[in-house]
């Protein structure tokens, strides 16, 4: 279908659950969850729908993908448009929601791609603590030292251990898969502002544990912002020995080298926020100055 009758279908689809919501006894939020909840629901059954179309007419992965954005994209605003009905969209909430889609739809073409990959499981931190004192060990015994010594060197290598929480540490991120024998894990940010201090640290110390499985794993960073509009978290984990990191149409050049999808091509020419979402919603983002927040 044109991209125009994916979003009035699911606007139909949309007007229906906004009536079913406005019967709940829920709170703005509850019933904001749930048309969320209701519309990507729809979204998934569509998507099952149309991957069993493109088997019985024999479409390639270029064809299904196509087809695949555009009914992602129309859900995206149509969910945009009916939360707002129910909750009002203020700055902080809309760019970080639009900043949330982001992730998800650049993830389409790596899940089906044109060119040729894997999508992996990222290992268990605690297979990966044994296989790192393993071949400490094994180093080690290697050594041509005094049983008491190697013991001795053993014991302190235990010590660093004792302080990392395993339990704590998840080597997953947004993104696993294998090409050409090498493991790509890559992480996905709409930007970087003044609260990422956490979740810096967190991504240095995962990528310093993949690094230490050596060349096959690969850290990846991909940046919706272009470089200039974030602040110095992101110039900490690009001056790091640990991520390759892409920003704005960097990031889509990355991406189309990997999947063989021109991405940022798509998007130029098929989506249009501003003329795609009703009236009702534009005239809102427009007296609230959240326009500028539509860019991907």
């Amino acid at each position: 279908m044109t991209k125009r009758e994916w979003i009035t279908l699911f606007r139909n689809r949309a007007d229906s659950i906004l009536a079913e919501v406005n019967l709940m006894d829920k709170d703005q939020k509850g019933k904001a969850s749930e048309i969320n909840k209701q519309i990507k629901a729809y979204r998934d059954k569509q998507l099952e729908i149309t991957k069993t179309t493109s088997v019985r007419n024999s479409w390639n992965n270029e064809q299904l993908l196509n087809e695949i954005l555009l009914l992602t994209y129309a859900s995206y605003v149509v969910m945009l448009e009916y939360r707002n009905k129910v909750w009002k969209y203020e700055y902080m909430a809309f760019a970080r929601r639009i900043g949330e889609l982001w992730e998800p739809f650049c993830k389409l073409p790596f899940e089906y791609p044109v060119k040729h990959l894997t999508i992996i499981d990222p290992p268990d931190f605690n297979d990966v603590q044994n296989r790192i004192r393993m071949n400490a060990h094994e180093y080690i015994d290697s050594l041509v030292l005094d049983s008491e010594i190697k013991e001795e060197l053993k014991r302190h290598y235990a010590i660093p251990w004792t302080m990392v929480d395993s339990g704590g540490i998840k080597l997953a991120l947004d993104l696993h898969f294998e090409q050409s024998g090498s493991h790509y894990n890559c992480d996905f940010k709409s930007g970087f502002s003044s609260n990422e201090k956490g979740n810096t640290n967190r991504l240095l110390l995962v990528a310093s544990i993949y690094n230490s499985l050596g060349e096959v794993e690969k850290t990846l960073l991909f940046v919706r912002q272009s470089e200039d509009e974030n602040n110095h978290y992101l110039q900490t984990l690009k001056n790091s020995p640990y991520w390759k990191v892409y920003c704005a149409n960097d990031s889509y050049a990355a991406m189309k080298d990997f999947t063989g999808f021109d991405l940022r091509s798509w998007l130029d020419n098929n989506v249009d926020w501003e003329n795609d979402i009703s009236a009702e919603f534009k005239q809102h983002l427009e007296k609230n100055d959240l326009l500028k927040y539509l860019t991907w």
